[in-house]
């Protein structure tokens, strides 16, 4: 068990419930964990403490919201993420944080303004989000993010912004991808060492801030209106976005 302090272990804790929101819904919020677990253990450690906690997230997301899923999504940005997921396990001995972390904000802020052009102009862009290029070049995006920082959140939320999926449809469809894709990287950050005993022991004691915050975050999804909904999506992604390349 780590020895922090009790405000360190109170960031923890909102961390962790962050994390729990941003699977039951709100996506976008899901940098928050990212910024504070890197903050307290490290970026390249903190990734072997937050992918299991991630899984209790996955797991919550896809018993409570299992039913919305579009099947036809996730298997189109599968295969590339898949790949992503192998090129980020290659890069995470190789690139520096300092390195990435600026490139990834400016693609998700490319992304997020791209989107926002799209929904004031949806002639713009014609059928390009349900081009099968589009779809594998964000999941091989996401792959590779999701490996190197556990932040593939506002990428997925971009894509399913662009391919104009409702809000639960949204909910449900990330649940399901993001569990996949959380159970592949484990075989990967156990041999990288960065998931053993002390790092589970601490998931365990945070789980319970995890599982509320999904509950929390399903309860704000029923009560958001869908275009409240998406603006929120793309402020968040932005947010994620300008803090990766170093804004603040």
């Amino acid at each position: 068990m780590p020895d922090l302090t009790p405000l360190q272990w109170t960031l923890a804790v909102l961390a962790a419930a962050s994390m729990g929101i941003s699977k039951g819904g709100l996506a976008g919020l899901g940098l928050l964990h990212v910024i504070i677990f890197a903050f307290l253990f490290g970026a390249r450690e903190s990734t072997g403490i937050v992918l299991p906690m991630l899984l209790v997230g996955d797991i919550c997301a896809v018993t409570a919201l299992h039913q919305h899923a579009r099947w036809d999504y996730v298997r189109r940005m599968l295969p590339p993420a898949c790949i992503g997921i192998v090129i980020g396990t290659w890069l995470m001995g190789r690139v520096s944080d300092a390195m990435f972390k600026p490139v990834i904000g400016w693609i998700i802020l490319g992304l997020a303004l791209l989107q926002l052009a799209r929904l004031q102009r949806p002639h713009w862009f014609g059928g390009v989000p349900h081009n099968r290029v589009f779809a594998w070049g964000m999941g091989l995006l996401a792959g590779i993010t999701t490996m190197l920082a556990n932040a593939a959140g506002p990428i997925f939320a971009l894509y399913a912004l662009a391919v104009s999926l409702p809000k639960f449809e949204i909910v449900g469809t990330s649940a399901w991808f993001f569990f996949i894709i959380n159970a592949l990287k484990i075989p990967f950050s156990i041999a990288l060492g960065l998931i053993h005993a002390q790092t589970l022991l601490l998931n365990l004691v945070l789980s319970p801030a995890i599982v509320a915050g999904v509950f929390g975050g399903r309860w704000i999804v029923h009560h958001v209106p869908q275009r409240v909904f998406d603006a929120f999506l793309l402020a968040f992604a932005a947010i994620a976005a300008l803090r990766l390349i170093g804004v603040f």
